[in-house]
Order: C-alpha cells, then structure tokens, then sequence
C-alpha cells in the first residue's frame, strides 16, 4: 500500500514539498531410468495498459484498496471528500464521504471494515464505517499537518505522520485514541509504511532526506536515519519484508533498502519525474512508481532493481498509486484532471514442469505451472502426446497411457502479451508401473 500527502499547488495550507535445483531421482522398479529436470521459461516481460479511466472528486490524491480487492478509497483533496470506487463494475458507489479539511492519504484496515484517513489543514484522522459509507466519531486529533497514515497487520494501530511536529502519532483503533506520546522522528516526515510483521514502521523524512525506522513494540526509533535521496516521500515494503522502495521526488529516483541491515543498496533507480507513489504487488515481483512531473507510471522489477519496460501514460499530475489483492490491476490518482485510471497489468507467460515417467494403464496426470497475467493458455504444439494422455488449456497433462516408449513434443503457453513460453518436453512411458522416476524436458525462454 502507498500513502501519499497533498501538493501545495493543489491547495493552500500545507507546508510540504511535494506530494521496491536441479533433482535427480532414479527409479527403482521400472525397465527404463529415467532423470529430470525442474525448468521454467524466462521470467515474462510485461505489457501493462490503461484500461478505463474514472472520474473522481477534485484533486484526488490518496489511495488504497481495501484487501479483498472490492473498493477503493480516493481522497479528493479539492473537495475534502472520499469517493469509493466498485473495483469490480469501476465505477462511483453512493455519494462522496465528508471528512475533514486538506483530506490527504488514506489507509483501510485489514478486515476491510474501516478507513482512516489525513485532514492535513484540520491537524486529525477522519475515520470511515465501512458498511455505511459514514464518518464514524469526531475527528481525532493528531498533530501538525498529518500526512500519510499506515495500519499495522494486526489492524490494532495506525501510524500516522505529523509533518509540522517532526513527530509520529500512534492511534489505537479499538477506541479511536492517539495512545502516548509522539514519536519523534527526522525533519518534516511525509510518508509511512509497516513491515508484514508488524515490528518496524519506516518513516520518509523530506526534511533531512532521510527514514527513520521506528520499533512498534517499543515505540521509540532505532538505529541511525538512513540517508536516501532528495526529498524522499511516499514508500512501500515488500511482501516478504525485505526491502522498502523510497520515492525521491526532486532526484526523480527511487532507493531501495535492505530491511534486515537498514541500509539502501544499490544505485538509485532512475524514474519520471516527481515519484510521488509507490506500491507493490502482492508477489513482490514489481514496484509501480506513479510520476507526478510525468503523467505516467514506471514499473521496477524488484528482482534486478531496474526499470522495465515503457513508461505507462496516465493521467496529468499522476499521484497515489495502489494496486489490488489478486495482483491483476493498479488504480492511480490523476490530480490534474479529477480522474483514476486503471491499469491492467500484464506480463507474458512462463511454463515451469518437473514431469514424472508414466506406466502403461497406469492413470496419470501432472500439472505444468503456468503464469502469466491474462492466464495463459497451454497446447502441443510440436509432437505428439502418448497414446492416452491429453493436455487441457490450463496445463493438466492427464489420461491412461496405452504405449510405451520416449515421446518428445513441445508444450507452449500464450496468452498474447510478450513472447509465448515454449517448453520442449521428452515424457517416458514405460511397460513396468512407475515409482516415482522423472520424464525429462528442454527448456526455451519466452
């Protein structure tokens, strides 16, 4: 989840800057050995696209989806409103919600049944009933200029950063109270994100160009501030807890943190200007960075640290970004144009397979692991399968062989984005039941 603050150009009163072996198994009663491999295809290249676009509330900035995936929150700064979106028809549901002034960033809790949101001008939390679409108890008062707001897994506590008091502010979400003191943190903090586990809150601080690391258990900040780039903002940790990507608005890059030692590795990532968010998708595979200066979308991939792909154009002064549980679409906020575009992301498909010998009349049945975003469909596309054996559309290699002997084909999947995977396949069928022997394959990049 990202969490993002107001633009001064947007509206007046806010004082910030600116709003990621082989195994070998031999058999031990069939005529024929057989060895295996596990393979898979190239990891797939991605072709995201924006599919609708919805019109929203004035200068929409925060964002986030609620964790089944059904609802997204907006904020719209301009009209001190949120307006909730049907992910699923993508399309305004009920009225827009009334909360407080300067409406900044938006979090949901884990059960979905709350969403808590900055009033920057107003110094308090607005808190949303999920059920009735209604702001639920009086504001609650946080501090100077509360920015973003981060919810713990347990959905026990929101983080919420107060950029006028250099200070952090706890509430306990079972009575809707800020509990102890502020947590002091760097200079002007922004933005706000909790590991998986609960345990660490990282906090951007745009003032020194820096994140604090705060220990929730003991709420109090541990460690040194660990220097990133200029005028850092918006960040997100990844699912395994790993690494947090930091934008950095004015180097127009993002910095990459190792969690487990609190240090950023590697060079910055290049990206459009002005990355106002970040967010991560549920496998952990990809951070999108949404361009405030750019109008568009980048997209990291997490495993090398680069950028891949094109730049994807959205909307003008694109600012929050979140992305939905299944991992299928990113909803971004466009500040200039009072609108939300959704994009479907899309990566090629990849074919993965450590394929078991088979026996005559002995039933079988393997599935192949086959990704891709749409799902991708698998067919023969070279040889033929044994006598027996059929491949369904979604990779499930069944039936009762009726000869034996070494049968070579090739397996595709495609589901039109980027190049097909490929696997050429060699299966053994043997005359003696089998016990656990392995066919072997070839393996293509997709």
């Amino acid at each position: 989840m990202s969490h993002t603050i107001i633009d001064p150009r947007c509206r007046g009163g806010s004082p910030l800057s600116g709003a990621r072996s082989r195994q070998q198994h031999k058999a031990g009663l069939v005529a024929a050995l057989a060895t295996g491999l596990m393979l898979t295809t190239a990891p797939a290249a991605q072709a995201d696209t924006v599919t609708t676009t919805i019109d929203v509330g004035t200068y929409p900035t925060g964002i986030a989806i609620t964790s089944d995936g059904a609802r997204a929150y907006v904020i719209n700064a301009g009209d001190d409103t949120v307006s909730v979106i049907d992910t699923g028809s993508n399309t305004i549901i009920g009225d827009p919600i009334a909360v407080g002034n300067n409406p900044g960033a938006v979090a949901i809790t884990p059960d979905g049944t709350r969403a808590y949101v900055t009033n920057g001008a107003s110094g308090t939390v607005s808190v949303i009933d999920a059920a009735t679409a209604t702001v639920i108890g009086d504001p609650i008062a946080v501090g100077n200029n509360p920015g973003a707001v981060a919810i713990t897994p347990d959905g026990t506590r929101a983080y919420v950063t107060n950029n006028g008091d250099d200070a952090v502010a706890v509430i306990d979400t079972s009575t809707d109270t800020v509990i102890g003191d502020p947590i002091p943190v760097g200079d002007r903090p922004v933005g706000v994100a909790i590991t998986p586990n609960g345990d660490r809150a990282y906090v951007t601080n745009n003032g020194d160009d820096t994140v604090s690391v705060i220990d929730t258990g003991s709420g109090t900040v541990i460690g040194n501030p660990i220097a990133v780039g200029n005028d850092p903002g918006a960040l997100a940790i990844t699912p395994d807890g790993t690494r947090a990507y930091v934008g950095n608005r004015d180097d127009h890059s993002v910095s990459v943190i190792d969690t487990g030692t609190d240090t950023v590795i590697g060079d910055p990532i290049p990206v459009d200007p002005y990355p106002y968010g970040v967010a991560i998708t549920p496998d952990g595979t990809r951070a999108y960075i949404a361009n405030n200066g750019g109008g568009s979308v980048s997209i990291i991939d997490t495993a090398t640290d680069t950028r891949i792909g094109d730049q994807i154009p959205v909307g003008p002064y694109t600012y929050g970004v979140a992305i939905t549980s299944d991992g299928t679409r990113a909803y971004v906020t466009n500040n200039g144009d009072k609108t939300v575009s959704v994009i479907a992301i899309e990566w090629a498909p990849t074919l993965t397979v450590t394929l078991p010998a088979g026996a005559v009349g002995q039933s079988y049945e393997y599935t192949f692991t086959v990704t891709g975003q749409p799902v991708a469909a698998t067919s023969v596309t070279v040889g033929a399968l044994p006598d027996g054996l059929t491949l369904s559309d979604d990779g499930v290699l069944s039936g009762t062989p009726t000869t034996a002997g070494q049968f070579r084909f090739t397996v595709t999947a495609t589901n039109g984005i980027g190049d097909d995977a490929v696997l050429p396949v060699v299966l053994d069928i043997t005359n003696a039941p089998s016990t656990g022997p392995l066919g072997s394959l070839g393996n293509w990049g997709s």
